[in-house]
């Protein structure tokens, strides 16, 4: 017999058998004690802290395992760990992994709490980070390999400004060097299988498309060998994380719908990016799929399709101010961080983000769209009348060159947020 297609495992996973009675839905289990009959099976049980047994509520319930059960067939491994946000998916392995003396190569596009991390909590502990341009040759980055370099981190897309990685360069370098490769995975949910790559440490935010709806804050991390899952069950479990059972069920409830809502913002978004692409108050549109965007030739290569996230580029003339003032007057799009639900967002980026290797200059100043579930034609016009705002604020004279997209100018993002 034939495997099931990948829509039919996501509807099935972590259910009970189709034939048998009783809900459909895994059950919400709440709590922090665990009842046992007799000393001796308590002890029994905690042997097992690395496999998914209910021992206390921080190990998890059967609502945590049936959502890592999910997560780890999106992702293609074979164990994920649910923790409390997209920023602890990050946070948790890196800390479960590195130690004082290590050294670590990250994207210089990588999401900004990120590099914060590694700025502060990361070097308080001794873990040195050098910044590599996402878009870097393979033999430029392994010359920034050290002995004590133990993690190559990941973003692709890059975080804003979409730089597509060469992500089996990445772990050929990581692996020749007994180093780790560790990805954010964010981005290419469903449409770029992590393990198949060389990836040892996928990363997601459930808070985007899986929760899908807004409501909730969650994270995973995913792995696809033994070795690797002992190191991260331990690392977390001593770190005490730990997820609401709560937003937990909800994101089991919305990853159920994922590859449809997926393709349809996929869709959406194509449509809107095309659209903008031909806009003469465009200079550039930076989404995967499109030439345009730095690195397509990856995308190309490697993913199955994208999402509803991306960025624009505007002309020279053109400032920030214009930019915010296109936002608000748009009426379909919030203004608000985060992405992945069901309604669309735009965010003005410059001045939001780091870079310290000098990558990320696209000549103008950038705004980040995503694409929800609103019709795609009632999006453009709304963008149509955004644009004329835009375009009666334009700048008759260019008197200081145009700010990167990106370029730091307070020092963090107003919101810390994706």
């Amino acid at each position: 017999m034939t495997e099931d297609r990948f829509e039919t495992r996501l509807s099935l996973a972590s259910r009970r058998p189709v034939k048998s009675h009783g809900y459909v839905n895994p059950k919400l289990v709440r709590g922090s004690t665990v009842l046992y009959p007799s000393c001796a099976a308590r002890r029994e049980i905690g042997k097992r802290r690395l496999e998914q047994e209910e021992i206390y509520g921080l190990y998890g319930s059967e609502t945590h395992f049936a959502l890592e059960n999910v997560v780890a067939e999106i992702e293609g491994g074979t164990h994920c760990q649910i923790v409390s946000s997209g920023l602890a998916a990050i946070t948790v392995p890196l800390l479960a992994w590195l130690k004082a003396g290590d050294h670590m190569l990250v994207p210089d596009s990588v999401y900004g709490p990120t590099r914060r991390f590694c700025d502060s909590v990361l070097a308080r502990y001794g873990v040195a980070t050098t910044y590599y341009d996402p878009l870097i040759a393979e033999d430029r980055l392994a010359a920034l390999m050290r002995p004590q370099t133990t993690a190559i981190f990941s973003e692709s897309p890059g975080s804003h400004t979409f730089e597509v990685q060469d992500v089996p360069m990445l772990a050929r370098v990581a692996h020749a060097h007994g180093a780790k490769l560790f990805m954010d995975n964010t981005w290419g949910i469903r449409t770029f299988q992590p393990f198949r790559h060389g990836v040892d440490v996928s990363i997601q935010a459930l808070t985007k498309y899986v929760g899908g709806h807004s409501d909730i804050v969650l994270g995973a991390i995913t792995v696809a060998t033994d070795e690797d899952w002992a190191w991260l069950r331990a690392g977390a479990l001593d770190l005490g994380q730990y997820a609401s059972p709560d937003d937990c069920w909800l994101a089991l409830r919305g990853a159920r719908t994922l590859t449809v809502r997926l393709a349809e913002q996929e869709r959406a978004a194509l449509a809107v990016a095309t659209w903008l692409a031909d806009r003469p108050e465009v200079l550039r549109v930076l989404h995967p799929a499109l030439p345009s965007c730095p690195g397509h030739e990856f995308w190309k290569r490697d993913f199955t399709g994208a999402c509803g996230l991306f960025g624009v580029v505007f002309q020279p003339e053109h400032d920030y101010d214009a930019v915010c003032a296109m936002a608000d007057a748009l009426r379909l799009f919030g203004i608000g961080a985060s992405w992945g639900g069901y309604e669309s967002l735009a965010l003005p980026t410059t001045n939001t983000i780091t870079r310290t290797e000098g990558t990320g200059r696209f000549g103008g100043e950038m705004l980040r769209l995503q694409i929800g579930l609103e019709h795609t034609d009632d999006l453009i016009a709304d963008l149509e009348q955004g644009l004329a705002v835009l375009r009666g604020q334009a700048r008759t004279t260019c008197a200081s060159p145009p700010c990167m997209a990106g370029e730091l100018q307070d020092g963090f993002s107003p919101d810390g947020t994706a």
